[in-house]
């Protein structure tokens, strides 16, 4: 047995030394170990295009290949004693030179350039072609052609096309830009002199197929940045841009119908009366749709069709924050770092009281650097409420990074009392009242196009904004105020019709707490369109709902100096 061991041991061995010399093997032929050095070329001359073989010793790492001190391209590593180049068409005769990363080595020889003008063979050009797509060119010396001309019929300059892949007897171009539906097709190459071009009298010519696009009579309406129009007509994928007032529009395409979004631009807030034009063929065309759009800038933030969830960590999508400054609803994830970095540094210390910033610890810089949000939470009695991040100490600790209980996926990163930095209130508007229903409605039918100082003068003293009291306003409401008699607790109910509207406000660094009219500095105009009630864990709190809505936003800080 011992023997038999010691046989083994022994194969074991040699396989591995046998193993290690051809590893050192492989990585010596693989090394650099010299300039490379050319023994010889083939052909010794040959026109522009064509390939040249070299053979030599340690060529399988050359990184460059030069003809008469200009670079060319390297079309094949065929072995370490073979490699294959290619006789560009801006290199010159001369000696040809390999490099790697030990050297250069050089032929004893010189490399002679022949000329000979490249011609298109006519009887198998195709006949026509459509503008912008690929054809093919054959013939002869097509290796020397350096530029494919376009010449419309009745146009003395031309138009280059790209030229896509090329070899000795044939050349794949992109038709470009032609002004007429025939074209004259010429080819620039060097001559060993000077660049010339084959005679434009003499060229073989081909139908262009200019598919330009037309559009149906255009009726347009005032429309609002950011909105939607739809054009009809035909070939509107030809399309290049859409511009209005000569900024780029974001477009979507159909051969039959086009879809533009009007463009922030520079407009002023308002209307703008400008000019809809629509260009084609690469830019070189275009036809102007309209010289009176009116463009219209809200004085008013709007964000429609927005869905936050609640606290619960069975969600679909844990994205509970909404922001009415940006529009955007953020993940549980940012809110240490986007939503309210200044609420996870000071937690607890945040503000004095509910709806109160702490004054001492908080400076109004940092109040003044986190956007206004709200979120949406359940509570165990049953109940959904829309919240204001600085009303209470009990609210954020309880939203969720990951489906994870442990305490460091709590956006706070912690189990314990916590106050958000932005201070907001909540109004329910009543159907029932005139004064609120005529609002209601403005919000629900998308009309509300001002909230300012004009359209919703606040009286301190009275406590109304708009003519409207606020002294209910509040830092959270609950569902069975602005959803009475729509959801059952502890009951789920899938796309449960709300259409409730609450005024919204958030205030500046005095917060709200003495006063809910008093340092008001934005007022929105809340939507809430529909719920997705859902209970989280088997309770009845609806912790897991989805929340739909829409929302309008003052655009500019209130100044009350402009009450009047």
């Amino acid at each position: 047995m011992k023997k038999l061991m010691n046989s083994i041991s022994s194969l074991a061995l040699l396989a591995a030394a046998l193993f290690a010399a051809g590893c050192d093997r492989t990585s010596i032929d693989e090394a650099v170990v010299s300039a490379p050095v050319i023994h010889s070329f083939s052909p010794a001359s040959a026109p522009v295009g064509e390939e040249i073989v070299i053979t030599g010793e340690y060529l399988n790492a050359v990184t460059k290949a030069t003809i008469g001190g200009v670079e060319v391209p390297i079309s094949e590593r065929v072995s370490n004693t073979r490699i294959s180049i290619v006789a560009s068409a801006d290199a010159r005769s001369g000696r040809i030179a390999l490099s790697n990363t030990e050297g250069t080595g050089e032929s004893a020889e010189e490399f002679v350039y022949t000329y000979a003008a490249p011609e298109i063979t006519t009887a198998i050009l195709q006949s026509s072609v459509d503008m912008g797509d690929q054809m093919l060119i054959a013939g002869r010396y097509m290796g020397a052609v350096e530029a494919v001309i376009f010449t419309a019929e009745g146009y003395t300059e031309g138009n280059e096309a790209a030229i896509v892949s090329r070899t000795s007897e044939e050349l794949v171009v992109k038709c470009p830009y032609v002004e007429a539906d025939q074209a004259r097709i010429t080819l620039r190459y060097f001559d060993g002199t000077s660049h010339v071009e084959t005679p434009l009298a003499d060229a073989p010519s081909i139908e262009v197929k200019r598919y330009k696009p037309t559009f149906d009579a255009v009726v347009l309406e005032r429309t609002a940045v950011g909105r939607s129009v739809t054009l009809t007509g035909s070939y509107l994928t030809k399309v290049d841009q859409i511009l209005v007032g000569g900024f780029p529009a974001v477009v979507s395409r159909e051969a039959s119908k086009l879809t533009f979004t009007v463009p922030a631009g520079d407009f002023v807030d308002g209307d703008t009366s400008t000019t809809l034009v629509a260009t084609y063929f690469d830019g070189h065309e275009s036809v102007t749709l309209a010289d009176d759009f009116v463009v219209y800038v809200p004085f008013v933030k709007f964000w429609e069709g927005m869905r936050t969830y609640g606290q619960g960590r069975d969600v679909e999508s844990m994205a509970s924050f909404f922001s009415p400054e940006t529009g955007l609803v953020y993940a549980n994830s940012d809110w240490r770092t986007q939503v309210d970095p200044v609420s996870y540094k000071y937690l607890a210390n945040t503000c004095s009281g509910p709806n109160t910033p702490n004054k001492a610890v908080v400076s109004e810089q940092e109040y003044d650097s986190v956007n206004p949000y709200f979120f949406f939470s359940g509570v165990s009695a049953g109940q959904l409420q829309v919240n204001s991040p600085a009303n209470s100490t009990g609210q954020l600790k309880n939203f969720y990074m990951i489906n994870n209980s442990a305490d460091e996926n709590r956006v706070t990163g912690y189990n314990g009392n916590v106050y958000g930095t932005p201070v907001l209130t909540f109004r329910y508007l009543s159907p029932s009242n005139a004064a609120e229903k005529a609002l209601i409605d403005a919000v629900r039918n998308h009309t509300l196009e001002h909230i300012d100082e004009q359209t919703f003068p606040i009286d301190v003293n009275a406590k109304t904004v708009g003519g409207i009291s606020i002294t209910s306003a509040k830092g959270t409401v609950n569902s069975d105020v602005w959803a009475p008699g729509v959801f059952t607790a502890g009951v789920e109910a899938s796309n449960v019709a709300v259409d409730a509207v609450l005024m919204v406000f958030y205030y500046g660094y005095e917060g709200s707490a003495s006063n809910v009219a008093d340092n008001i500095r934005r007022i929105g105009l809340l939507h809430i369109r529909s719920v997705n009630f859902k209970m989280w864990n088997n309770t009845v709190a609806p912790s897991s709902s989805d929340v739909l809505f829409d929302i309008y936003w003052q655009k500019y800080d209130y100044d009350y100096s402009k009450v009047k």
